[in-house]
């Protein structure tokens, strides 16, 4: 049993694993059966934290011991929040406690490489590094006990991806703006490139494009009785006439735990996105899309999600109905309706990217004249190389020609003695040789000569 099908009124520690998922599909409920994809979108969801992995490993382990599930079924916001739940780590299996040590280990090896790549690429020179005061920058765990998981890490991990993921949308709608913001900058540099009668002709055609994407039919507020029947209508093919919230509420609760996660929400607006963007056309960005897809599930939260867990009950749902926006919601404004930054904002964004451009050619410009001077260091090696060669053959050449001077026997390449055997000659060579050398001895004195008085 997962813990996206426990059915919590606290969703705080769900809400580790389920409220960073940014990719929404159109429902489709005659190929796959509702807990297959559950596990397919579970698979592909990322939650942005550096420390993700080891989050959702720790909660795959938790699952599998079945006091701890029980436990966490009938936990409230109070319980997880204030460490409660924490403590019925201590109550958990052997088995479970271990594999959680070494999740532990791993997470702060991990940290560890990470934090000596940092030092490393900052040139600092730290052989003695104290881990413990480094690994405090991380909150996720306990420092001081780098070996076993405890309650403190979990209350530690908890607190930590709750804050975290609180801010997540506030970082995406900021790295949208910023996206916003260099699509901008990039136009103004194309059309300073162009000469007077180009950059008027490119301008009319950018003006045009912009007409184009803001005539397009009125979208309806995300939530609002139109909204949601136009989605039972088309979507589901049910008649808009026997329209009924509760019934609806269960066709999209998909994996059947009882409230509305931020995936089910998202996937309500395929309808409404559709009339603004289509990724065939050249006017509508698909990333505008998926900002507008995020500012309709935060309008979804801030009106119906009331005890703010980031998931969406079925009785808050019921209550939203029943409000008076339900039925007369104001129009919803799409992000073409207004700028989403000032042209100061603007102006300093440019700046900044200057400043990084500098940066960048200067580490460039250093980067060039280390390569240029490996390139001369090892020509310089080259030649060293060579000369030592010759070196090597000169002395060489001098040995065997001492050698022959002394009448020693030469030397082979590494100063070795080389004998040679004696050359063999035929018989009548020999016999030849031996009559020469008879031929120019003198003669032998006459043997037992008389003698004379």
């Amino acid at each position: 049993m997962h813990l996206r099908r426990m059915k919590l009124e606290s969703a705080s520690l769900l809400l580790l694993f389920v409220s960073a998922g940014v990719w929404s599909v159109p429902i489709d409920r005659n190929e796959v059966h509702p807990d297959v994809k559950e596990h397919g979108q579970e698979e592909s969801m990322d939650t942005g934290l550096y420390y993700d992995r080891y989050l959702r490993e720790v909660i795959e382990v938790l699952e599998t011991d079945p006091h701890f599930r029980e436990k966490l079924q009938t936990a409230n916001t109070e319980d997880i929040k204030n460490g409660r739940l924490s403590k019925e780590l201590d109550l958990v299996s052997h088995n479970v406690r271990t594999r959680l040590d070494e999740l532990k280990r791993q997470e702060v090896s991990r940290l560890r490489m990470l934090l000596k790549a940092k030092l490393d690429s900052t040139n600092t020179q730290s052989l003695q590094m104290d881990h413990v005061s480094l690994l405090k920058q991380f909150e996720h765990l306990d420092p001081h006990n780098q070996n076993t998981f405890e309650a403190k890490d979990l209350e530690l991990l908890i607190s930590t991806a709750t804050k975290d993921l609180e801010n997540y949308d506030a970082e995406r709608h900021e790295e949208f703006k910023r996206y916003e913001m260099l699509k901008e900058h990039e136009r103004r540099e194309y059309l300073k490139g162009l000469d007077q009668e180009k950059r008027e002709k490119e301008e009319k055609r950018i003006q045009e494009l912009k007409e184009k994407h803001r005539q397009h039919p009125k979208v309806n507020a995300p939530g609002s009785v139109a909204q949601l029947r136009e989605v039972w209508e088309e979507t589901d093919g049910l008649d808009p006439k026997e329209f009924n919230p509760k019934t609806f509420f269960k066709l999209h609760d998909t994996n059947g735990d009882g409230v509305l996660d931020e995936q089910e929400l998202e996937a309500l607006f395929t309808k409404e996105l559709e009339k603004v963007y289509d990724p065939k056309n050249e006017e509508d960005d698909m990333m505008e899309m998926e900002e507008e897809r995020l500012r309709m599930r935060e309008h979804i939260m801030k009106n119906v999600d009331t005890n703010k867990d980031r998931l969406v009950s079925l009785e808050e749902f019921l209550k939203s109905t029943e409000k008076k926006e339900f039925n007369n919601p104001k129009e919803w404004e799409t992000l073409d309706a207004k700028p989403l930054y000032t042209e100061e904002e603007l102006q300093r964004f440019e700046a900044e990217l200057r400043d990084k451009e500098e940066e960048l050619k200067k580490r460039t410009e250093t980067l060039r004249q280390e390569q240029e001077l490996l390139k001369e260091r090892g020509k310089a090696l080259e030649a060293q190389r060579r000369e030592y060669q010759q070196a090597v053959l000169e002395m060489s050449q001098r040995q065997k020609e001492q050698q022959a001077v002394d009448g020693q026997p030469p030397s082979g390449p590494h100063g070795e003695l080389q004998f040679h055997p004696p050359k063999v000659e035929d018989k009548a060579g020999k016999v030849a040789v031996e009559a020469e050398v008879q031929n120019h001895l003198p003669a032998e004195p006459p043997q037992n000569l008389p003698t004379h008085t």
